[in-house]
């Protein structure tokens, strides 16, 4: 039995691998400040789901460092941060001090208490000016926005500690993922979870630009195969997680319509200049966002190589798209008609 700390634990991704590794045996501690995770992600009414669970940010030094020292893990998964892009747009500071510097503890708490593993979830918008297709793991062009800026310096700071104190470290680029649990209630959703919800309250949902950009989108069950199989690499190491294919916008909502049922049709918006409008403080004062970066990020193309993966781990992704969108919708639909019954 392994000591495993999961950071983020309630979240949409780390819920998931608690449970799983809990469900494998291990002895897992879930630590969360509940700022954007819910203790509803880490409800599993078919099974008695018993963990500790910290309430602690990871930029709590006193409290991380008590933590690890009475529990000394074996492993530790750091899947905590701010993800919404338009957030960390909107703080940068918060996502300076969470994505970075709550990465940077994790990192030197591990390296103290003598961590076996650490896995760090990092994310393939690290592409987003890189133009090779499909990105491999060695080629990152430096992003703009701050979302994947913080989390490509944190990619280095992993790298840094594995190279100066031989640490074992993995970092994972998340492409898109979906499946129970993702967010459909936040301000900006995922673009599954928004869709869901909009064609669940009998909205049009908004697509921005034509819907045919295309992204790759990994189910979160093949995902939680790949970052377990993570705990045998030594050294150091990066990951991509996605499928290597792609699906437009406009085939998603056409997927989610058909399985919903619903007769509202997605309204295509082809102005891009608000894409964040629920975000009013970018477009304000003397230096509002530049349209052109709002415009790349809704048109932008992603396609992740799992090359490295196959080769390291022999890990391929399985659930076909059409089943994990049928899994997510049922999952999101109970979590959107227990809200609306509570309201």
């Amino acid at each position: 039995m392994l000591k495993i700390l999961v950071t983020g634990a309630a979240g949409f991704i780390g819920s998931q691998l608690s449970y799983r590794l809990f469900q494998m045996g291990e002895d897992v501690t879930l630590v969360d400040d509940f700022s954007y995770g819910s203790e509803d992600n880490l409800v599993f009414p078919e099974h008695d789901f018993r963990a500790e669970i910290v309430h602690a940010s990871v930029t709590d030094e006193a409290a991380m460092d008590h933590l690890f020292s009475e529990k000394r893990f074996d492993v530790v998964y750091h899947f905590a941060g701010i993800t919404p892009l338009p957030d960390c747009q909107n703080r940068p500071s918060d996502a300076l001090r969470v994505n970075v510097g709550g990465t940077v503890l994790m990192l030197d708490l591990s390296r103290k208490y003598n961590v076996g593993r650490f896995l760090f979830a990092s994310t393939s918008a690290v592409y987003e000016n890189t133009l090779t297709f499909p990105s491999v793991e060695g080629e990152v062009v430096p992003p703009t926005l701050i979302y994947p800026s913080t989390k490509y310096a944190a990619e280095q700071f992993c790298r840094s500690y594995a190279s100066c104190y031989g640490m074992n470290v993995v970092c994972f680029r998340f492409a898109n993922v979906f499946g129970p649990h993702i967010d459909c209630l936040r301000t900006q959703p995922p673009v599954m979870g928004y869709i869901i919800r909009e064609f669940h309250r009998g909205n049009s949902p908004v697509l921005h630009a034509s819907g045919e950009q295309e992204r790759d989108y990994i189910f979160v069950d093949d995902l939680l195969d790949l970052v377990i199989r993570a705990q045998k690499v030594d050294g150091f190491d990066i990951l991509n997680v996605g499928t290597g294919k792609t699906v437009s916008v406009n085939e998603i909502a056409s997927l989610i319509q058909k399985k919903m049922g619903c007769e509202c049709i997605p309204v295509r918006h082809a102005e891009v200049s608000h894409f964040w409008a629920n975000y009013p403080e970018l477009y304000e004062g003397p230096r509002p966002i530049r349209e052109e970066v709002l415009a790349h990020e809704v048109l932008k193309y992603t396609c992740l190589s799992t090359r490295h993966a196959e080769e390291t781990l022999g890990w391929t992704p399985k659930t076909p798209l059409s089943e994990g969108i049928d899994r997510t919708i049922d999952f999101s639909l109970q979590v959107l008609r227990e809200r609306d019954s509570s309201n």
